[in-house]
Order: C-alpha cells, then structure tokens, then sequence
C-alpha cells in the first residue's frame, strides 16, 4: 500500500494538508493510468467521456449537453468532438429551426468502440479496495465538494 509521505518524500503540516495533497496526488497517478490505458483505442480520457455521455443519451443532443455532462470541463470539447466525427464515432448534425445549435450522436463505430473498452478495461487498482471502503471513499469525495 502506498504512502503519500514517502512517495513524494514529504511532510506535511497537519492531515487535511495531507489529504488535500494525496487527492491531487491521486488524480494525477489515475490521469496517467487512463491515458495509458486509451491509447490504444486511439482517443482520449476526455473523448471517452463524450462517447460514454452520447452513449447514456441513447439519441442526439446538443453540443451544450455534452459540455454540461462532461466530467472534466474541456474548453476544447468542440475540437474533442471534431476528432471524434473525423474518426466516424459520432456524428453532427444541425438544428433546422436555429443554425448555432449543434446536435451530435454516437455512430455505430463508437458504440462499438465502446463495447470493445467495456470488455478490456482494466480496473485492478481498485481491487485494493471492499465495496464498503469504495462506498466510503465515494461518500468522502462528496463531502469534500
């Protein structure tokens, strides 16, 4: 089991100190596991997230949905967007009534590829923890925001 102390070869000055460093700390060991684990897939952590959102909708929506379901706020979503209808996962298509309003949905392609990551994706870190620990890891999270 890890130690933050250790890790970074530090002290800290009191244990919310600590917390609050082994959180980013955390988040940046989980962003380097989940970009390792989507490259080969050929898209982001972020691009995942559009298609997983897309895929929950279960029809098209517009581009300000997406945006607003995204776990991390990109100000790129439109350019995540782009590369993922050049890749043919989703698709654009534009209101009739407004021409500023965007509607995008997921193609078969990206239900695909999201099958394809469901059926591979790794998740053995969190092995460490029981169903109770997640529970309450989860709940600690939450009160933190």
């Amino acid at each position: 089991m890890g130690d933050i102390s250790k890790d970074i070869n530090s002290s800290f000055i009191n244990d919310k100190v600590k917390a609050l460093i082994n959180i980013k700390y955390t988040a940046n060991w989980l962003n380097s596991k989940e970009n390792e684990f989507f490259k080969p897939y050929g898209i982001s952590p972020q691009q995942y997230n559009i298609l997983r959102i897309l895929r929950g909708a279960k029809q098209k929506v517009k581009v300000q949905v997406v945006k607003d379901r995204m776990i991390e706020r990109a100000p790129n979503a439109t350019r995540l967007m782009d590369k993922l209808c050049d890749k043919n996962f989703i698709e654009r298509e534009r209101c009739e009534h407004d021409r500023r309003v965007v509607y995008v949905k997921i193609t078969k392609n990206g239900l695909e590829l999201l099958s394809n990551i469901d059926n591979h994706k790794n998740l053995s870190f969190l092995d460490n923890l029981s169903e109770e620990e997640a529970i309450v890891l989860s709940d600690l999270l939450d009160k933190i925001r």
